[in-house]
């Protein structure tokens, strides 16, 4: 692979990111989205992360192209709730298991260590040992799982949910 450059994600993005989300949508449960996105309907989903504060959307690019994501958002909507962020992370089928998610977290994390952010979560299908790894990785602790919670492709499936310090 390339030499791979991290960088936040701007609008022109967005065609590509959705391609990439969309891959995991049609052929795997690690998001319980059922139906493929249009660019226009990911926009609201784009529109929520920004160039400063706790919601930051990176990208991670070769020369092929934009290879993956990940980003901050909001947890909940409840103002006690700010200081808390959840992570998401995707990187396109054929990059996985390069280094590209742990090159993208990294990134992220440095990006949001001077905001003002308290808990990172982050939640995810089981079984899903690499998504698990990278979170390992990155100092996620398990607090718990959800059994089956989401249904897809007629069976159910069990989120497991980890956090960490800031």
């Amino acid at each position: 692979m390339s030499e791979v450059q991290i960088r936040p994600a701007v609008r022109a993005d967005l065609p590509r990111l959705t391609e990439i989300y969309n891959y995991y949508v049609v052929n795997t449960p690690v998001t319980f989205d059922m139906e493929s996105y249009t660019v226009e309907r990911r926009e609201a989903w784009f529109a929520q992360f920004g160039a400063a504060g706790r919601y930051r959307l990176l990208v991670a690019e070769s020369d092929a192209g934009v290879i993956g994501y990940a980003g901050s958002m909001r947890f909940r909507p409840k103002a006690a709730y700010e200081t808390t962020v959840e992570t998401t992370i995707y990187c396109a089928s054929d990059a996985a298991g390069k280094g590209v998610g742990s090159r993208l977290y990294a990134a992220l994390f440095e990006t949001l260590r001077a905001e003002d952010i308290h808990r990172l979560v982050a939640g995810y299908t089981l079984p899903n040992p690499a998504t698990a790894a990278i979170h390992a990785r990155f100092g996620f602790k398990e607090v718990g799982v959800f059994s089956e919670v989401g249904r897809k492709f007629g069976k159910y499936w069990d989120v497991c949910w980890v956090e960490r310090a800031a």
